[in-house]
């Protein structure tokens, strides 16, 4: 049976939608069957994988409202062993036309039951927000990873988020864990990201991924040509950084290597 993992935080700019790509495409290449689903209405991580939003024909938001199998829904990519669930604009008005549905919060995890199990890791990318469709992803998920920029006011929100978390574990998905939190733009030479480093090692303890990951101009071109930094440059930090990060996730689910 699949595990699946959802990247979120609601605050935007700290690298989210690039670490759920990367992650996928990293445990991909590491031959794991993975889907990255795309839950979020700008479809970044779509276009990231190399999917044209504009010509998906069905996507999460067709499989949540019920009008298509999450199997007639998901599309190959040009990197080995991964699928993705896309996203389009469509999605901006699923929150709306969800509300009055029955079970509204499980609709994600309902859609995902009948493929879960063909796939190793399910990766999904959430939208910076705290809203349905991110609960939707919450509720789906085994775990849940939460990337954090290496700036000041990297824990602003983050205990909000983390209260989000506990709230869906007590009411709607009580199995629901922290992956790990995941430490992102990291600049080596900068005091004040050091000290960011310390700061969330200390306040988040045991549950801080160890591999951290560092500011790499070849990781921000990648998306522009819709290709996940393994494909874009293998010989990049980016990809070395994902890599690791990949098996980080592997050990701590006990995989071998």
């Amino acid at each position: 049976m699949g595990k699946i993992i959802a990247v979120v935080n609601q605050k935007g700019g700290v690298g989210k939608t690039t670490s759920a790509v990367n992650l996928s495409a990293s445990l991909a290449v590491l031959e794991h069957k993975t889907l990255l689903i795309d839950a979020d209405p700008q479809a970044n991580a779509t276009s990231g994988v190399g999917v044209n939003s504009d010509e998906v024909e069905n996507s999460i938001y067709d499989c949540m409202l019920g009008n298509t199998f999450a199997s007639d829904a998901i599309v190959s990519t040009e990197t080995p062993n991964l699928d993705i669930l896309p996203a389009t604009i469509d999605l901006v008005g699923a929150e709306l036309e969800m509300i009055s549905f029955d079970r509204r919060e499980y609709r994600m995890r309902d859609a995902l039951s009948s493929i879960k199990d063909n796939y190793e890791f399910i990766i999904i990318d959430c939208a910076p927000s705290l809203g349905l469709i991110t609960v939707n992803a919450l509720v789906a998920a085994d775990s849940v990873i939460i990337p954090v920029q290496c700036e000041y006011y990297a824990l602003e929100g983050l205990g909000k988020l983390l209260n989000t978390v506990r709230i869906v574990q007590s009411n709607m998905n009580p199995n629901l864990a922290i992956e790990g939190i995941l430490l992102t733009m990291y600049t080596s030479r900068l005091k004040h990201n050091n000290a960011v480093v310390e700061d969330v090692r200390l306040h988040c303890r045991g549950i801080v991924f160890d591999t951290i990951i560092s500011r790499n101009v070849r990781l921000s071109e990648a998306p522009s040509y819709g290709q996940p930094i393994v494909l874009y440059d293998v010989q990049s930090k980016g990809n070395t950084n994902y890599l690791n990060l990949a098996k980080e996730v592997l050990q701590n689910n006990g995989y071998s290597f």
